[in-house]
């Protein structure tokens, strides 16, 4: 099979990965790991089975796009406006930090300003693979700080976009080659040029693909075919992505990203979003892959002190920087660690800029080694952080308890509830329901609460669903459920009963927790999606909580028909 290098290099990363990370699992060690280690294996720094490099960063670079594209699908324009204020600044002043931060390791240990400058940049961006997966496991992705991360990440994006255009001249300068001078005309004119392309391609995206892509989608679902609705929906990842690259210069994920977007306009986008899912996990797990292939271990034995330094400016300094920037904003601390952790990592988009420095002549192979050593480590320690930060929990808890309580003593009671920079009126609502997420779930809840007369109070923090409620006539509150502001606003102790529906465990556990606080006489009702969020929402105070599956297999139960006696067999006649 020498002459098939595509399919070798995918039956053998797979087949490698699954071995590795069943390894992995059984050590009770972060699953990456083996997928790491799967490609150091595959790598041609090992002896034994090599595959295609090339090959596998095409394929690597296939599962970027599509986990793009399904963050896109739930993700709209307006989340990633609400977050702009501290998203552009958080993520330029982090990459500033940590780029300086670079380049001081690179002048201690004597390397030449082009190549500490590019080395620092590199370890700056954060892996889109690494935070996403990262936000979902944490059940994120929807939350506020799930949008502060990805609206990071993608200024991080665009921030790279222009520096990949820039690095071969801003390289030259440094490097004092002839004719190297950096013309501020030239570098004005590549800025310029770059960021319209990029505005181009989001007018064309807002204005055009908006209308364009859910029509497409919609057609394509009346025709009744499963087969060519799944075709439908990778095609317009996969061509918007490639489109955006090859028409407008923007980087395959921010296009796979907008295309994500706009397609969640249609009602269709949850389908969209489980028919690429199969294909965005197959091919996350060759990112990672990848990733191992290009790891030179012997690096490890040559610069272990560089390597260290460099793995601390991207766990440490990163994080730090992170830390400071949103807590400036005046957001929580909660937030705050939660966006440091998701960001002490570097990955791909570290790799592409170094390896355009070595093309360049900029960055020695040792540099690189060193950074790819540093991503691994980093990636490998990501998820040992979240635990550390999942360990912190009941002190956050305290800690949020005791500044609720003080803030409860200096607020009186009629007064609007602020948190600084809003302010939620008091609702005067009694007697009433309310409902905590008004997804598809609350929705239903809200339809049947008004058919039933009950007094109806909606806490939303989308502002498409809010604008919604508003052209019906439904009393809401807009913001996350979970902050306590918003609750207080709810005028809980008034109220008949809670339910919460919020997807994400942790948020839906704060609700239950501070509305039993403020209530104990509540009915709180919650949905949950696993078992061990049925057991968390318990202890935090829920009368009733639902777990979809258990209440579907009752449901169907009590349809199933009683069992009829088998007459077939008739009695035997009387003698």
């Amino acid at each position: 099979m020498h002459d098939a290098p595509l399919i070798m290099t995918v039956v053998g990363g797979i087949v490698l990965a699954f071995f590795f990370a069943a390894i992995a699992h059984r050590l009770k060690l972060p699953i990456l790991a083996g997928y790491l280690l799967a490609g150091v294996v595959a790598g041609p720094f090992t002896p034994g089975f090599v595959a295609d490099g090339p090959l596998a960063h095409q394929l690597a670079e296939l599962g970027v796009v599509l986990l793009m594209f399904g963050v896109g699908l739930h993700f709209s324009l307006k989340d990633l406006l609400s977050v702009k204020s501290i998203a552009i600044p958080g993520a330029l002043v982090q990459m500033a930090v940590a780029t300086v931060l670079g380049m001081l390791l690179g002048w201690a240990i004597g390397w030449p300003l082009a190549q500490s400058f590019v080395f620092g940049l590199a370890l700056s961006v954060a892996s889109t693979v690494v935070l996403l997966r990262a936000m979902e496991e944490q059940r994120l992705m929807e939350s506020e700080r799930g949008r502060i991360a990805i609206g990071w990440l993608i200024v991080e994006d665009l921030a790279m976009v222009l520096a990949l255009v820039l690095l071969p001249a801003i390289g030259a300068s440094m490097m004092g080659g002839e004719g190297s001078t950096l013309s501020f005309g030239e570098v004005f004119k590549t800025v310029s040029l770059t960021i319209g392309k990029v505005v181009l391609f989001v007018a064309v995206m807002l204005i055009v693909g908006k209308r364009v892509i859910p029509w497409v989608l919609k057609t394509v679902a009346h025709t009744g075919s499963r087969e060519l609705f799944r075709l439908a929906v990778l095609a317009i990842a996969l061509g918007v992505a490639f489109g955006a690259t090859e028409l407008f210069g923007v980087s395959f994920e921010l296009g796979a990203f907008f295309a994500g977007m706009m397609m969640g306009e249609s009602k269709l986008a949850h389908d969209a979003a489980e028919e690429t899912l199969p294909l965005r996990d197959a091919f996350a797990v060759l990112f990672f892959v990848s990733i191992g292939m290009l790891f030179n271990y012997q690096v490890l034995l040559t610069e272990p002190l560089v390597v260290l330094a460099a793995l601390a400016i991207i766990v440490i300094g990163k994080s730090l920087a992170a830390l400071g920037i949103v807590l400036a904003s005046g957001r929580p601390l909660r937030t705050a660690l939660t966006i440091a952790t998701s960001l002490a990592q570097i990955g791909e988009f570290s790799f592409i800029l170094i390896g355009v420095g070595v093309a360049q002549q900029m960055v020695s192979k040792e540099a690189q080694d060193v950074l790819l050593a540093a991503a691994i480590m980093s990636i490998l320690l990501n998820p040992f952080l979240f635990k550390l930060l999942d360990r912190a929990k009941p002190w956050l808890d305290a800690r949020d308890e005791r500044a609720q309580a003080a803030a409860d003593a200096l607020t009186p009671q009629a007064s609007p509830v602020s948190d600084g920079a809003t302010a939620w009126p008091l609702t005067r609502l009694h007697d009433h329901v309310v409902v905590a997420g008004y997804g598809q779930l609350g929705q239903l809840l809200g339809d049947q609460l008004r058919a039933r007369g009950d007094t109806l109070l909606v806490l939303e923090e989308r502002g498409d669903r809010v604008e919604v409620l508003h052209q019906q006539g439904i009393e809401t509150i807009e913001g996350n459920a979970a902050m306590d502001v918003v609750l207080a606003s709810a005028n809980l102790s008034q109220a008949r009963a809670v339910f919460v529906t919020l997807p994400q465990a942790y948020e839906s556990g704060v609700v239950v927790y501070a509305a039993r606080k403020q209530n104990p006489q509540l009915t709180i009702i919650a949905r949950a999606d696993s078992e061990a969020c049925l057991q968390h929402l318990q202890e935090q105070g829920a009368d009733v909580v639902l777990l979809g599956e258990r209440e579907l297999a009752r449901v169907m139960m009590e349809r199933l028909p009683e069992a009829q006696p088998d007459t077939s067999v008739s009695a035997a006649p009387a003698v």
